[in-house]
């Protein structure tokens, strides 16, 4: 690998910079969609023989239960149509099948999901909560494992530097739903914080296994610091690379047929793992030589 990570860092911590700042105003300015399993109400799914104008699935849903309140449809597939609406009471729901077997009587029940407020508050919190106790073992745990480093950079830097990528591999993804949302109308649900965990997962483990090997260099290689994590680099690249590139391969596949249930937690992987590949890479390594040279800059 003749490329430099050490002495090309500056760009790719522009590039990185760029794409953080762009999804941190996505989601300061958009936000996240969030699905019924966060913010209450009932999801229906149905199948019809020929799917029928949405107009007309609308308006036989408020003719059975009138004070239905807000009404979203969207087709699924060729024949499938999804709708959200508030939390129905079981007498309500079937009044509403009702109506619509007596207006297409061949129209077929796929899926019926009602989940309250209080449990989809719930949930977020739990979400929120989970997240943050992973980061923290996650740094303490790196800080253990690096704990017999202590130049040229200290042990502690090294779980400081694996939370910093664990971040930028996250913040991407929530940063194309906040965009996905807004113009295309995409929720989030628990499978996309499932995808957020195993992201994480991912992500750290592959910023390890690039650390480690800098850890190994520095009690057997000759050099400066930058001529030791360049070596490192060329050493891990290509293991790091065919690994995510295969894994990619296998999410493309399932994302394209695997069905339109998985597309939120298969896109999420994709968006995930091609940045934590990038991060790891590109950002995680030359970081070490950064603070290094910050923190002798402050020394003197």
């Amino acid at each position: 690998m003749i490329f430099s990570v050490t002495k090309n860092r500056f760009a790719s911590y522009a590039f990185s910079a760029v794409l953080i700042l762009v999804s941190c105003i996505a989601l300061a300015g958009y936000g996240l969609k969030q699905g019924i399993e966060f913010t209450g109400g009932s999801l229906m799914a149905l199948r019809f023989d020929e799917r029928p104008a949405s107009s007309e699935v609308e308006q036989i849903l408020r003719e059975s239960v009138p004070d239905i309140g807000s009404v979203i449809i969207q087709p699924a597939g060729d024949k499938d149509v999804q709708i959200r609406l508030k939390a129905l009471t079981e007498d309500e729901h079937q009044k509403a099948t009702l109506s619509l077997k007596a207006k297409w009587s061949t129209v077929q029940e796929l899926r019926f999901d009602a989940i309250g407020p209080v449990i989809g508050q719930e949930l977020r919190s739990k979400s929120i909560q989970g997240l943050l106790i992973v980061l923290l073992a996650i740094m303490a745990y790196v800080a253990y494992a690096f704990r017999k480093v202590a130049a040229p950079v200290q042990s502690w830097k090294y779980g400081l530097i694996t939370i910093f990528t664990a971040f930028h591999d996250t913040i991407l993804p929530l940063g194309v739903f906040a965009l996905l949302g807004h113009f295309a109308g995409m929720e989030i649900g628990t499978p996309f914080v499932a995808a957020i965990l195993t992201i994480l997962g991912y992500s750290i483990t592959d910023t390890i296994v690039i650390l480690d090997r800098v850890r190994e260099n520095l009690g057997k290689v000759d050099g400066t610091f930058s001529h030791i994590i360049d070596i490192s680099m060329r050493q891990s690249f290509l293991r790091s690379f065919n690994t995510s590139v295969t894994t990619l391969l296998a999410l493309v596949a399932i994302y394209l047929f695997g069905g339109s249930s998985l597309h939120e937690f298969t896109l999420a992987l994709i968006i995930g793992i091609t940045t934590g590949t990038y991060s790891s890479l590109f950002i995680a390594a030359p970081m070490l030589l950064t603070i290094d040279k910050l923190s002798k800059k402050f020394a003197r």
